[in-house]
């Protein structure tokens, strides 16, 4: 059975039709992810949830353990992985509401571990297009079929946070022709791929960041009016796509790090192996 990880918010497993609905509590090499993860099956197909900031938005961007989550889902049999994630808007055609399919990113973290490796093994994974095409498609024809207003293509730059751009900033990344603006996505993207998962976003649009001369207008319920409806989107979409992705067969990542584990295998030593096994041990022979 096809298993397909969702990262957004602690609400988004409530799918109508998702049955057999179970709290799974995994550790990993690199201490908890952030909450136990949902596990339910919807039709023939077995999705994984996994609230990204903690139930209750207890972990600041910054303090979201990605490696743990990531690692979780993967060893938890995910081949595909949805992330589901609020934006601000950088562009005046992509409005509050609107989703937005990211096919490129730009890093501008600079406290994140975004690797699995290091610490006497080093890989160097291909990143040129950072999200699955066959992924991307899928949820760009099903959030078209399903009528939502949305964008097929679009950057999304990744910031550090917790606080918000500066004017300037937003500015500067919209001279870049980036579209929206975020600060959780690349370092998942990055281990998704490392992990030969499959990965992409689907960005909801919740409001445009500052540089948009009615930002200081928008009150905090319109916002949170945009983030319920934004949640029944994600849902829909995941739902409707997820016999889609079943149907694409094997992830075309499946073999990311052949070729890409650059250290002697006789120099890697055993507690580093047994760490690091769910990811190397078929490469390494």
């Amino acid at each position: 059975m096809v298993r397909i990880g969702v990262i957004g918010g602690s609400g988004l497993y409530e799918l109508e039709g998702l049955i057999d609905i179970r709290e799974q509590v995994v550790q990993t090499p690199f201490g908890p992810p952030s909450d136990a993860l949902v596990v339910g099956r919807l039709g023939d197909v077995e999705l994984v949830f996994l609230p990204r900031h903690g139930r209750g938005h207890r972990l600041t961007p910054t303090e979201v353990p990605y490696r743990a989550n990531l690692w979780a889902l993967k060893e938890l049999g995910c081949t595909w992985v949805i992330s589901v994630s609020a934006v601000g808007s950088l562009r005046e055609e992509i409005a509050p509401g609107h989703v937005v399919l990211v096919d490129q990113f730009i890093d501008r973290t600079r406290q994140r571990q975004s690797t699995f490796f290091g610490d006497g093994v080093v890989a160097h994974i291909s990143f040129g297009d950072p999200v699955c095409g066959a992924l991307h498609r899928t949820l760009a024809a099903t959030t078209a079929d399903l009528g939502l207003l949305h964008h097929p293509t679009g950057t999304y730059v990744c910031m550090e946070g917790p606080a918000f751009s500066t004017r300037a900033e937003s500015n500067l990344y919209r001279s870049w022709g980036a579209s929206v603006i975020g600060m959780t996505n690349l370092p998942e993207a990055k281990l998704a791929r490392e992990a030969e998962m499959s990965y992409a976003t689907l960005a909801m649009a919740t409001d445009y960041d500052c540089w948009h001369p009615d930002h200081d207008q928008v009150s905090v319920e319109a916002v949170i009016g945009v983030l319920t409806a934004n949640v029944d989107r994600a849902k829909r979409i995941i739902a409707a796509a997820a016999p889609r992705i079943a149907a694409l067969g094997p992830s075309p990542h499946e073999n990311a790090l052949r070729n890409a584990i650059m250290t002697q295998s006789n120099r890697i030593d055993a507690a580093t192996r047994a760490r690091l096994d769910l990811l190397i041990a078929r490469h390494l022979g």
